[in-house]
């Protein structure tokens, strides 16, 4: 009988067309009213507003919450990296607390704001918002947009209605729902947990505070806007295929 080596297997597999043991993650736009909540931010990334170019006064943010942020205690020290060896970060930890990080991000001007806070709330939001709204030229601007997820420190119009009443320039945009691939902070926050928060190895909750607003003012330091690509033409696109997937499931 003739044998078949374990790498050739994997070989022909690597090689199939269709892999049904391969899968990403996505989630479908459940949102009514997506095209036109998303077309909104899309078009304040691209500079506009309702059609019209925004002016030198105007400024645009992307916030979110990066939520349960813990301190894991190494049982032993980290062995730090060796020429031919990685680093070697004990598997067995003490949990030291959890944290939020809280952030804003120009993306026009790549402006950071953050903060760490003890849990999420519209209290700790609200403190992220003033940080913002204190500083210039967001403090005197004519207005400032602020694009958000649909969390609960910041979701519907009882959040619109509660900003403007404390900042009257601040605009409130709303993703749609399960939208938060179209909010730039993300991307950041993307960055963060890659080169801040792993390998998680902290001795305390200050540590992990001292490290988040470290690197955020270093990653300042050197940012440039993020190169959004994704435009109303895409969305239409994508649109216009989730369209076409729906009316084949209904025909079959």
């Amino acid at each position: 009988m003739a044998e078949i080596s374990t790498t050739t297997i994997w070989r022909w597999l690597s090689e199939d067309a269709i892999r049904p043991w391969a899968h990403r993650s996505w989630v479908f736009p459940c949102d009514p009213d997506f095209p036109e909540k998303a077309g909104r931010v899309l078009d304040l990334y691209a500079g506009t507003w309702h059609g019209t170019p925004l002016r030198k006064g105007e400024f645009v943010l992307c916030a979110d919450e990066k939520t349960s942020i813990q301190a894991r205690v190494r049982t032993h020290e980290t062995a730090p990296p060796a020429p031919g060896q990685a680093m070697r970060v004990e598997h067995a930890y003490a949990r030291g607390g959890a944290l939020v990080y809280l952030a804003a991000w120009d993306v026009h001007r790549a402006k950071l704001f953050g903060r760490c806070e003890p849990k999420t709330g519209i209290t700790p939001f609200t403190r992220l918002i003033t940080q913002v709204m204190r500083t210039e030229p967001y403090a005197s601007a004519q207005r400032v947009f602020l694009v958000v997820d649909n969390g609960s420190a910041h979701r519907g119009q009882a959040s619109i209605t509660r900003v403007a009443a404390r900042y009257p320039t601040l605009v409130l945009v709303h993703l749609p729902r399960h939208a938060s691939w179209l909010n730039q902070i993300e991307i950041y926050f993307s960055i963060v947990q890659r080169k801040v928060l792993t390998p998680n190895d902290f001795m305390s909750l200050a540590e992990v505070t001292h490290r988040l607003l470290a690197f955020q003012q270093r990653y300042e330091r050197i940012a440039t806007p993020f190169q959004w690509k994704f435009t109303r033409k895409h969305l239409a696109k994508l649109m216009a295929r989730l369209a076409d997937q729906s009316a084949l499931r209904s025909a079959a």
